[in-house]
């Protein structure tokens, strides 16, 4: 198989020609950090530079018109010893590049990709051109210059009757009479069995009988509302392909103005479907030989309606007579209006129907997934010698990407787990459920939070990175043994701990979010249980949360408030219960913009003597009182 890859080296410069094509970048990115392996950068940088490039190349990809598909996406390195050049050529519109582009929003699609790149590189610079564009990116390098090695190839205007059906009645009567007769029975009809397709059958059948036309064609819109198939026809075994809607690229004439259209460049369905008109055809008004219509029903006449409500394309109608018949009256194409109208509103309406079901249905299956997920959330806390635990996870919608977890591994451990997967609704508590069973299966292997969350990273990237999405967690094992808390972190907000002197501070260890690169090293940092009087683990919809004035609820409102009740000498359990009553207060009626969650660890026995009385933050005076370990 041919290598996508068309390379030249010349010392330490290189250049690759990518395929404008979403398949072809991976290959390419691997080749390119292959090289630059080979050039001896370490890691760290060469993390940087894949995920940078990833990004890049995926815009250049992306963003190229269909105009510029043929034009392959270049890339130029450039090694030297201090630092590393990487340029990527594109063929798209260009854009303006933001001296420093913010973090969108967890649910935006997008926008991460300029963040990332400026995030992983040192400086990066966008050159716009009448032909092609290029993106500069440059990584000092902190590494030791290596021998190169060998490169690695790889989408109710018109419901009413129409008036002019009444005009004439008296004159009429009894062709109208059994226009109406005919009109009540399929609606009786509709409203036994509410099947549109049998509905349709039958109106139009009584149509034929009325207006003494032998044949009709009914087609409709298929799910993408792009093409016309046909759903009904009295004709036995008809076969005619789907037809395309086209747009409009010309200006009614006189003769369309009035409602009728006899031009015949298009298809006569077509037409109508674009012109929303309709097409007389027959001796007078011939179709193109080509017309499947004509090729269906050779030497035929009839009307071809659309079928619409309002600014909505349902469909269209042909009602035709077989050869030597005359062609329709005023009174039966008035007819065939009245029928085709009432035709679009049981259409629409049944359309209707079938949307409040299935939002019925939706909902329901979603309280259910709702039940499903909160059961997955720990029903009662394990007791800890000393030491008590709180949480609390609410969603944003039926169900979310939040969760925690509280995990006993051993008599004198347990795996505290709090997790944000980004964005909201059903693709997230997905990714959550599938973190949740990782998590508590892979446990088992390790007491290391950051190989745990090494594998669990190995485990799910694919699907991540497949749909573009990512994890941020923070998970604590805490060691009652050895009186030690040990923190890391995926890309997720701080710990904060505040020991026996009021002193709140935070644990951050490094670590990149889950999905975003295959393989990436998490830091691991210990805490003394001694030093950890309190600590909260929690997902940004906390401080993000919005009162009815548009202000964030805040980092430093939420220390504030966690140094108020420090000094009221809580269990963890009341310290829950008192933080669920102040972000209810504070955000009252408005609605939740993400997932909430926390989980408290709090130690629930009297500190040693020496740190009684101590100051808390230097105002508060501090006494935990003497209680009962759990």
């Amino acid at each position: 198989m041919e290598s996508p890859l068309s390379n030249s080296s010349v010392g330490s410069a290189r250049r690759f020609s990518l395929a404008c094509e979403p398949n072809a970048v991976r290959p390419t990115v691997v080749a390119v950090r292959d090289f630059l392996a080979g050039q001896g950068m370490g890691q760290d940088e060469l993390v940087a530079c894949e995920l940078a490039l990833v990004e890049a190349c995926n815009n250049a990809v992306g963003y190229a018109p269909e105009s510029a598909r043929h034009e392959p996406v270049g890339i130029q390195i450039l090694c030297e010893a201090t630092a590393i050049e990487i340029q990527v050529i594109d063929h798209t519109a260009g854009f303006e590049l933001p001296a420093a582009a913010d973090l969108p929003a967890p649910d935006a699609e997008h926008g991460r990709g300029l963040f990332i790149i400026q995030a992983m590189m040192d400086e990066v610079v966008y050159l716009r051109g009448s032909i092609e564009n290029r993106l500069v990116m440059r990584k000092r390098r902190t590494s030791q210059q290596q021998s190169p090695q060998p490169e690695v190839p790889d989408v109710h205007a018109r419901l009413a009757l129409n008036e002019d059906v009444i005009r004439g009645m008296v004159k009429e009567l009894c062709f109208r009479s059994e226009e109406l007769a005919a009109i009540f029975r399929c609606t009786s009809e509709l409203g036994k069995n509410n099947n549109p397709q049998e509905f349709s059958r039958r109106l139009l059948g009584d149509l034929l009988h009325i207006t003494a036309a032998d044949w009709f064609i009914l087609r409709l819109l298929d799910k993408d509302g792009s093409k016309l198939v046909v759903t009904n026809s009295s004709l036995q075994d008809l076969k005619m392909e789907a037809l395309c809607i086209p747009t409009r690229s010309a200006p009614l004439n006189d003769s369309e103005e009035q409602g009728v259209s006899h031009e015949p460049e298009l298809p006569a369905e077509q037409r109508v479907a674009a012109h929303r008109i309709d097409v007389i055809f027959g001796p007078a008004f011939p179709l193109s030989e080509n017309d499947p219509i004509i090729l269906a029903q050779p030497c035929s006449s009839g009307v071809v309606r659309p079928i619409a409500a309002g600014d909505t394309l349902l469909g269209t109608l042909v009602v035709g007579r077989d050869p030597l018949e005359p062609p329709f009256t005023v009174e039966q194409l008035e007819v065939i209006h009245t029928f085709s109208d009432f035709l679009a509103i049981q259409l629409i309406n049944a359309r209707f129907q079938q949307e409040h079901m299935d939002l019925r249905l939706t909902a329901h299956e979603l309280d259910i997934a709702r039940s499903i997920q909160q059961s997955l959330l720990p029903k009662t806390f394990p007791k800890l010698p000393g030491f008590g635990l709180g949480g609390f996870c609410l969603s944003a919608r039926q169900v979310g990407g939040d969760f925690f977890d509280i995990l006993r591994v051993a008599d004198d451990r347990v795996l505290l787990v709090v997790a944000d997967v980004m964005g909201k609704g059903v693709p997230a508590a997905l990714f959550a459920a599938t973190l949740h069973t990782l998590v508590r299966t892979l446990a088992e292997w390790t007491d290391r939070p950051a190989e745990l969350l090494s594998r669990v990273n190995r485990l799910m990237y694919d699907e991540l990175s497949g749909v573009d999405m990512f994890i941020t967690a923070q998970v604590a094992m805490v060691d009652l043994t050895q009186g030690r808390l040990s923190v890391s972190s995926a890309g997720h907000c701080p710990i904060l701990l505040a020991n026996h002197r009021g002193e709140i501070s935070t644990v951050s260890p490094e670590g990149m979010p889950l999905g975003i690169v295959p393989d990436v090293s998490f830091g691991e940092q210990i805490i003394h249980l001694e030093d950890c009087n309190f600590a909260l683990l929690y997902t940004d919809g906390l401080t993000e949360a919005r009162n009815a004035h548009g202000e964030f609820f805040g980092e430093e409102r939420l220390l504030n408030w966690l140094r108020q009740q420090f000094a009221k000498h809580q269990s963890a359990s009341q310290l829950a219960e008192q933080f669920k009553a102040e972000l209810s207060s504070f955000q009252s009626q408005i609605a939740l913009s993400d997932d909430q969650t926390f989980l408290i660890l709090a130690q629930e026995t009297a500190p040693t003597v020496a740190s009684e009385n101590a100051e808390f933050d230097g105002a508060v005076t501090l006494a935990v009182p003497e209680r009962a370990a759990l």
